[in-house]
């Protein structure tokens, strides 16, 4: 199998101007206060050409928020209870009550995702992902905290042939390694990235421990290098 490798190459913080960094207690005020515990996974909204883009990063949303210490409701099962009762649409809910989704799945938040952009360019090497997070308070409907990534994923390969030859074969192979990424890929690098700052939840020992740590910004661009 394929092991796929995650380096950070950059990052550039988007401000519209100059601000002194925040700590995670100001960032993500009401998430301290309403200390949520159980977080529902809503199907993304998907605005890409990438049909299948929705799917694989739904599948790959849990494992940060898991890891941050908070019950997500699981995802494949919550999926087909929102199917079955038609609120597979996530769009439709974005702007309306959420005490439904309180009662029938026992959450505290409710995480939609819109994948705004997810295109591939095999001779650039590149994926070019921008994705908006929210997270939605079910008891009082408001939002807790937004959040906006757009991600370049880099996919050269460096075959190591040296002269004209090298460099046309390692655009070459480059350009295959683009075409052959697969989303879940993507979708991992993308969630992993954004929820890196997320305030530990109930089931962390970071628990009410970490306010005062660093957050990230609420609009952000990164590279990151996909190696496999």
């Amino acid at each position: 199998m394929k092991k796929v490798v995650i380096l950070l190459m950059s990052v550039i913080i988007i401000s519209a101007c100059k601000t002194a960094p925040v700590t995670k207690s100001v960032a993500y005020k009401q998430i301290y206060e309403e200390k949520p515990v159980a977080i529902l996974l809503m199907p993304p909204i998907n605005r890409s050409t990438a049909v299948d883009a929705k799917e694989y990063f739904h599948a790959t949303l849990n494992i940060p928020i898991d890891n941050a210490g908070y019950y997500v409701i699981p995802p494949f099962t919550s999926m087909e209870i929102l199917k079955q009762e038609s609120a597979y649409d996530a769009e439709l809910f974005l702007n309306a009550p959420l005490d439904k989704f309180g009662e029938v799945f026992g959450a505290d938040l409710v995480l939609f995702t819109i994948i705004n952009k997810w295109d591939k360019h095999a001779f650039a090497a590149k994926v070019y992902v921008e994705v908006e997070y929210i997270f939605k308070s079910v008891k009082t409907n408001e939002i807790v905290y937004r959040r906006k990534g757009s991600i370049t994923c880099s996919t050269s390969v460096k075959t190591g042939i040296g002269g004209a030859w090298g460099a046309l074969a390692d655009i070459a192979v480059s350009a295959l390694n683009t075409a052959t990424t697969k989303y879940i890929d993507v979708a991992k690098v993308c969630n992993t990235y954004t929820f890196i700052d997320l305030p530990a939840g109930k089931y962390s020992p970071k628990f009410g421990k970490d306010g005062e740590e660093k957050a990230g910004k609420k609009e952000f661009k990164a590279s990151v290098s996909l190696q496999k």
